[in-house]
Order: structure tokens, then C-alpha cells, then sequence
């Protein structure tokens, strides 16, 4: 039988309208950015619902926006002080799930939003999750992380201080994903449940576990050796890998293109820091990473777009640099220095590089520890992560064997695949009659 690519070029299968509707910082959009572009270039109709802010990137790669919200509002819950908290953070995150579904709901019913067009979006999109209920649209739900799923056998690490939990007897962690589920609904379903009295549909509970996924189908955006289908998830989950953007737009950077071959024809490779693409609290992190290289006697290239996080005075061989793309900068990196956030720690595995990780909230202690159970990492919470631990720990990553050569042992899982096709198939399936 064809394939839903196949059947579309041969004419047997419509172009469709697709609605892709991302949730998050620069690093969780780009992923849903990356798989739009290639369904539209598969001939499909398609539309990206976001915030303002994302303005410039689809014009740049000529994808059509549906605003949402402006960038002065996605500004001020980037300045929010409790948002990298490890607790307070998930009630900033829960106020703007409740005001980003309201605004999604009032889209898709809105001229913007009529044809019916397929909806693929993450889980936290409760908008999308209604829509697809209330009034038909076919949905996929797109997750980037392993934490989206809930399980009881491999489950995801929630809290840094938590990272024996795999090694808890399964009724014991059965416990604690309830108490997770009864906490989770006291702050989601009351929003969750608004919207969908709204029209006409009954309450819901458990909102993590069970209804945030689409029943028709939900992608996991990571590998199965990374994070491998568990007996518990929804029925409907296919994993396809990680959509890794080929980043062809960047723009030329000569001199610091210059600058790392330098470093790499002397036998010096930088180590590279990076807290987060929308961190504005990372102060301390670029202080004891300008301390680390300082004692390490190492260069360093620390990735921020706030300079004003950078220390003012840098030691030799340590420079700023607002962006570089990764693709670029990590084949000739010593070691990644990161807060967890899974496309980061995607991009250093495929380039072979080792990797420090000083996780904080969300998805990041999960990530953290999946990236050391790899052996391609280690950890430092954030309390301890001061210049003088992470030059010891960077020195234990350049210093081991078995790092080296977990590490290419991950670069090689990237050659030969193609997550993206992958997930533009199963969207494409995904149509009733796909």
C-alpha cells in the first residue's frame, strides 16, 4: 500500500488544512515550526497558531501565522519571577494554559479557524483538546518530552531530589502518581473544565494523565531509545524521534566560525554554556561558568541573548556570543553545559559532545537523568553548582573513556533517520479517512 506522501502526490489524497498550534519558549516552538515546514512542503495548507513574538520565524521560513497573544504578554511571563521555580513555576504555567485555551477555542470558532482543519498540538493546548470534542476538528497531539506520558514503570523524574523513583516497587510509585494526579487536577481542571462547560461537555479529571492526549493519535517527538513506549501510555502513541532543525537560514559568522577553528587546530575546544533560550534568571549560571573555564584554563563560549547576564569582565579565552546555532558550534565543542531542556541535549548527543547538566524545573531533571542512564552526562543541581564544582565535573566528562565512547555511540542513533517525515506520515494518516 502507498504511503499518505505517496497517495498525495500521485493525486489519490487532498491537500488539507493542518493547524499547527505550539505552546512555549523558542525551544519548544521551533520543533512544531520544523514539522509544519515540511507538511507544507508535502502540499498541505498550513497554518501556525502563535504568539506574536514568533513573527519573524515564519516569515523568515514563509509559514502564515495565526497570532495569539502579543510578545509584550509572551515578554512578561518570561520576567515572571516564580516561571524556573520548581514548584511555583508550574502554577505560572498552569494561568497561561487557562488564558491560552480560552484564546484558541475563541480562534478555531472564529473565520481563522473554519474548514475543519486538522489540529496538531501539544498536550498543554487545552483549546485544541476541546476543539476536537466540541467541534470536530481531527486532532494529533504532539508531545517533545517523555514527562507528557505518565507511567508507572519507567517514570519520568519530577523533581531533581527525586531521582531514585525508578527504583521505587511499582505499587509504591502508583501512590505517588495519584497524589501527582489529585494535584494536577486541583490546578487544571478547574480551567480545563470552565472551557468545556462553556460548551455544553461534562467535567473531566485527570488531566496529565489521561485527557490532555488526543485519542486519535499522540506522537512522542524523542526516540524509543531515549525514552521506549511503556505498557501504560495511550494505545495510540508512536514515537518517531528528534525533529532536529537544520538550521540552513543561519546567518554567516565569520568570526566566530573563525574563532572555533582556531580552537580546534590547537587542540582547544571551547566548552559551551547555555541556561535556557528564554532563561532571564541566569545569572549566577554565566558567573561560575566564566569560574569553571577560568579554572580549567579552557576556553569558553557562553550562548545568551540577555548580555546582561554575562559577567562584565571575562577571563583569556572566553568570549559572549547572543546566538549560534548549534549544528555549527557543538561538532567542535570539548563539552555542552545546559539546564536539560531536551532539544539541547538532542543537539549535543547527535554532535557526540559530553554533557554537564545543572537541571531546574519542568522536564529537566527527567532529562537529566535519562541523559545519565545514556552515560553521555553528568548533573549538578543548582545549589551546588558553583564555578569550582562544574570545572570538576567537566574535567571528570573530558577525563572518561566510557563517556567518550557513549557519547559516539549516541551520534551514531542520529545517521540514516528522518523523525520528520516520520511525523508528517502519521499526521497524514490521521485524517478519518488517511
Amino acid at each position: 500500500p502507498r504511503t499518505p506522501a505517496e497517495r498525495l502526490e500521485a493525486g489519490l489524497m487532498q491537500s488539507r488544512r493542518i493547524m499547527v498550534i505550539p505552546f512555549g519558549s523558542v525551544g519548544d516552538v521551533h520543533p512544531f515550526v520544523g514539522v509544519a515546514l515540511a507538511l507544507q512542503r508535502r502540499g498541505h495548507d498550513v497554518s501556525v497558531m502563535a504568539n506574536l513574538h514568533f513573527e519573524p520565524l515564519l516569515d523568515r521560513v514563509g509559514l502564515r501565522l495565526v497570532p495569539i497573544g502579543t510578545a509584550e504578554e509572551y515578554r512578561t511571563v518570561l520576567e515572571h519571577p516564580d516561571l524556573w521555580h520548581p514548584r511555583r513555576g508550574f502554577r505560572v504555567l498552569a494561568g497561561e494554559l487557562q488564558r491560552h485555551g480560552a484564546r484558541t477555542l475563541r480562534l478555531l470558532q472564529s473565520p481563522a479557524g473554519a474548514g475543519a482543519p486538522l489540529l496538531v498540538a501539544p498536550g498543554a493546548v487545552f483549546g485544541a483538546r476541546i476543539a476536537h470534542e466540541a467541534l470536530g476538528f481531527p486532532l494529533v497531539t504532539m508531545h517533545l518530552q517523555p514527562t507528557s506520558l505518565v507511567s508507572a514503570y519507567d517514570t519520568a523524574v519530577p523533581h531533581a531530589q527525586l531521582r531514585s523513583i525508578n527504583r521505587w516497587p511499582v505499587p509504591l510509585k502508583h501512590c505517588f502518581l495519584a497524589a501527582v494526579d489529585w494535584l494536577s487536577d486541583r490546578a487544571l481542571a478547574p480551567s480545563a473544565n470552565a472551557l468545556r462547560s462553556n460548551l455544553g461537555l461534562a467535567p473531566v479529571r485527570h488531566i496529565l494523565r489521561e485527557w490532555w492526549h488526543s485519542p486519535q493519535r499522540v506522537i512522542g517527538l524523542f526516540p524509543d531509545w531515549y525514552a521506549p513506549v511503556q505498557p501504560d501510555w495511550p494505545p495510540q502513541t508512536r514515537l518517531t524521534g528528534f525533529p532536529m532543525p537544520d538550521e540552513a537560514d543561519a546567518a554567516p559568522m565569520p568570526s566566530l566560525d573563525a574563532w572555533l577553528s582556531e580552537a580546534d587546530a590547537a587542540g582547544d575546544r571551547p566548552v559551551v554554556f547555555v541556561a535556557g533560550s528564554n532563561n532571564l534568571q541566569a545569572s549566577g549560571f554565566f558567573r561560575a561558568a566564566a569560574e569553571a573555564c577560568r579554572r580549567l584554563g579552557r576556553r569558553g563560549l557562553l550562548l545568551t541573548r540577555f548580555v546582561e547576564q554575562v559577567p562584565s569582565r571575562l577571563p583569556p579565552g572566553v568570549r559572549h556570543v547572543e546566538y549560534a546555532p548549534f549544528a555549527r558550534v557543538l561538532p567542535l565543542a570539548a563539552a555542552m553545559v545546559h539546564h536539560g531542556g531536551i532539544g539541547t541535549a538532542a543537539q549535543a548527543m547527535r554532535a557526540g559532545c559530553p554533557q554537564l547538566v545543572m537541571p531546574i524545573a519542568f522536564d529537566q531533571p527527567d532529562n537529566a537523568a535519562r541523559l545519565e542512564r545514556l552515560g553521555v552526562a553528568r548533573t549538578l543541581p543548582p545549589a551546588a553548582f558553583t564555578g569550582r564544582n562544574a570545572a570538576r565535573e567537566v574535567e571528570a566528562l573530558l577525563g572518561s573513556d566510557a563517556v567518550a565512547h557513549a557519547c559516539r555511540t549516541a551520534a551514531r542513533r542520529f545517521a540514516g533517520v528522518d523523525p520528520v517525515t516520520r511525523t508528517c506520515e502519521l499526521i497524514e494518516a490521521a485524517w478519518p479517512d488517511g
